[in-house]
């Protein structure tokens, strides 16, 4: 199964493709940012977020897609302007036809870290560690990435409480007998 995980924004889009390999181990397929022009409005922005993740989606064929649902702060503008995105981002790919499935951030950070209060830092640090890659990523490419971690995880019946981790986002180490 090869999912695209979207972290909506109307500046920054991140987007990450990972592909669920033979005995679960999770192979990094591509990742990156989708930056609008901040002195274009937001019809432009939006247009440039569905281009590019049709874009995306018709390089890389997913079998589905993971998005990150909405999070309701106390800024009710920017809420609005990142519905737009998520909606311009789930017409995109419910134009090509593929399954998409949405995540709230806790649920995404307890899958990939194995605590939903993980900081940026420590989500950007295991997707590296769990995609074996080595590499920091932007935030919004790392949190796409986990997106699609998330939904692998969930769909496999796996979840972060049967990785061992501290509850920091760490991995736990072993102690041998």
């Amino acid at each position: 199964m090869k999912v695209l995980g979207i972290d909506p924004g109307t500046r920054v889009t991140g987007y990450g493709v990972v592909e669920n390999g033979r005995n679960g181990r999770l192979i990094h397929v591509c990742d990156g940012e989708i930056r609008g022009n901040p002195r274009d409005g937001l019809p432009e922005r939006l247009l440039k977020i569905s281009d590019s993740v049709k874009k995306v989606m018709e390089e890389f064929s997913p079998d589905c897609v993971s998005v990150e649902s909405v999070f309701f702060g106390p800024n009710v503008r920017s809420a609005v302007a990142l519905s737009h995105a998520r909606g311009v981002i789930l017409l995109a790919a419910a134009g090509c036809g593929v399954k998409i499935f949405e995540y709230g951030a806790t649920r995404i950070k307890q899958a990939v870290t194995g605590y939903g209060g993980a900081t940026k830092e420590q989500v950007q640090k295991m997707v590296s560690m769990l995609l074996k890659t080595g590499e920091k990523r932007s935030p919004d490419a790392s949190d796409a990435l986990a997106a699609a971690i998330c939904h692998i995880h969930h769909s496999c019946g796996l979840s972060a409480a049967l990785l061992r981790h501290d509850g920091r986002g760490f991995p736990r180490e072993r102690k041998e007998r």
